[in-house]
């Protein structure tokens, strides 16, 4: 739900009941447009989110932590000058407009004063501004008067409301009713000509009562302070939408909109963030499978023009077999090509300002160099084309990737290898190894089974299994290894056939209808010295043809 004027009604005397006497902690802003504040209230700590961005902006409760930045902005460095340890006083809306007001008792050793921090949840001209007395000591998002003559936004400036829309207040039914002209409308129409009622409200409204509402009916929904609030599920599964009151049935009941405004936003924020993640290493390892490419292609043509060094070495030799009646300043002659099996002519061109016998050299000199170039360039070609498929291998597995803990290890792993940036160390503080993920962990009737998520975890994987366990890998494609722990047993085929498709949906056939899964004892796959992570060999295998499923009713973790 958009967080129009009606749901922000509901927020705001949520978070009133819940912020109230509570003392700002900490501040930080993980987003050029987000702000963090960590809040001790008599009920706990909570951390209140404040986003100006143009699609996700809201003020709510989190959950989680989240990276910050290594030097604040300076908008959060003017918050922590004058809010750290600020009393919250009061939590209201303003009017029935879409901005909610945190008033606040702020104290320094020196003086106290009282701050209303205005967060404007206005689409993609939400913002977020300290004032004092009436005047704006900050704003997260600047104008100036030459950019906006309506409407100045800097320090000093006196603090305004945004201009009115010209729309009924849904607070006064005589407003409604002249808007409404007496006839029941549509949700086009209620979003159209009431103020602070989006297209997503209006729409519950109506399907409420029955298709169109009267001013009355509207007047009544946004002055109620009935709700049921909840999240809302899509055919998918996912959250798609948080509501204060709503007439869908695939709904996730919640005991106030807080609750549900937070379940809703941590999920989407933790898609954005697994999105991004997986959009900046697939770009990094996309960048370097092109460069591989690109220089496998060229080894390749340099290759193809040394095609012809037989025939330069036997222009040479008959050049030596023909010397007696060859001389200076000849630009060719025709020869007999006595290697040959079936007679033929052959044109040798000669190089007039050299004798016949400087004209072989050339020749011979010219092959010797072919040679060393195809010795060279063949070793580079076999370096190359393991490099592109080691590349190929971590973006299949980025590919697959379901969350951010899919990602985690891959990172490491380009890190290393110079792909990606390592993330810059804050201060003086000790560089900390990232915890590792756990393997993806399946139940499947009284076995389990291991799944690795990149190709560390398929290297950890192969460690962690016994001789007598069962490993798994699609045929002729890049996917994650897959073990079985038999713990001495005999496995089923059932198994293998479930484990087999988790396998072949974790790898780049997962797009195709049916996957052919080579299946051996672990005692058959070996791990060759100094091999990229998550190659190995194996023999022994049988294979078995599945269909990509990631079976998740056996998933353990």
């Amino acid at each position: 739900m958009p967080q129009d004027a009606f749901t922000l009604r509901h927020v705001a005397r949520g978070l009133k009941n819940l912020l109230t006497g509570g003392k700002i902690s900490r501040i930080n802003m993980p987003e050029r447009d987000e702000l963090s504040l960590i809040i001790y209230t008599r009920s706990g700590s909570v951390k209140l989110e404040i986003s100006a961005s143009a699609k996700n902006n809201r003020i709510s409760l989190a959950g989680g932590e989240r990276p910050n930045p290594q030097n604040a902005p300076n908008f959060c460095m003017l918050l922590r000058k004058h809010l750290q340890n600020a009393l919250i006083t009061d939590v209201r809306q303003i009017g029935f407009e879409r901005i909610v007001a945190v008033e606040l008792d702020c104290f320094s050793e020196f003086s106290s004063a009282h701050m209303t921090l205005y967060c404007e949840i206005m689409g993609k001209y939400s913002n977020i501004i300290l004032v004092e007395k009436g005047v704006i000591l900050g704003a997260l998002k600047q104008t100036s008067l030459e950019e906006n003559a309506k409407r100045v936004l800097f320090s000093g400036a006196k603090y305004t409301l945004p201009p009115p829309q010209g729309k009924a207040d849904p607070t006064d039914l005589a407003a409604l009713e002249e808007a409404f002209g007496g006839t029941a409308r549509d949700e086009k129409f209620i979003c159209a000509a009431a103020e602070g009622i989006a297209y997503s409200t209006a729409a519950e409204m109506c399907a409420r009562f029955g298709g169109k509402a009267t001013a009355e009916q509207v007047f009544g929904y946004v002055n109620s302070d009935e709700i049921s609030p909840c999240v809302t599920y899509g055919d998918n599964g996912e959250p798609d939408d948080f509501k204060v009151r709503t007439v869908r049935e695939n709904a996730l009941p919640c005991d106030d909109i807080l609750q549900a405004q937070q379940i809703y936003y941590d999920f989407v924020c933790a898609k954005k963030a697994f999105e991004d993640a997986k959009r900046r290493t697939e770009s990094a390892v996309r960048a370097a499978v092109k460069k591989a490419e690109k220089r496998l292609a060229q080894t390749d043509a340099k290759l193809a023009e040394c095609l012809c060094a037989d025939e330069v070495k036997l222009k040479g030799e008959l050049i030596t077999a023909n010397i007696y009646r060859l001389e200076r300043g000849m630009d060719g002659f025709e020869a007999d090509d006595y290697y040959s099996e079936t007679p033929r002519k052959i044109e040798i061109a000669l190089d007039r300002q050299l004798t016949p016998a400087q004209n072989a050299q050339k020749y011979y000199k010219k092959y010797a160099k072919m040679k060393r170039t195809v010795e060279f360039l063949s070793v580079q070609r076999e370096e190359t084309a393991a490099r592109l498929e080691y590349l190929n291998s971590i973006d299949a597995h980025i590919c697959a990737a379901e969350c951010t803990d899919d990602l985690k290890e891959t990172d490491e792993e380009l890190i290393a290898d110079g792909l990606l940036k390592p993330p810059a160390a804050k201060g003086r503080q000790k560089k900390r190894q990232p915890e590792a993920a756990p393997l993806r962990e399946y139940e499947i009737d009284g076995f389990r089974v291991l799944a690795g998520r990149n190709n560390v975890q398929n290297d950890r994987l192969l460690k962690s299994l016994s001789p007598d366990d069962v490993w798994l890998h699609v045929n002729r494609f890049h996917s994650s290894h897959v073990g079985i722990v038999s713990d001495g047993r005999k496995v089923p085929d059932e198994v293998i056939a479930k484990a087999a498709a988790i396998c072949a949906h974790y790898s780049e056939a997962r797009g195709r209808g049916r996957a052919t899964v080579d299946y051996t004892l672990r005692r058959h796959v070996k791990k060759p010295p100094r091999s990229n992570a998550g190659f190995v060999t194996y023999t022994d295998q049988s294979n078995i043809i599945v269909a990509p499923d990631p079976m998740r009713q056996y998933r353990t973790n």
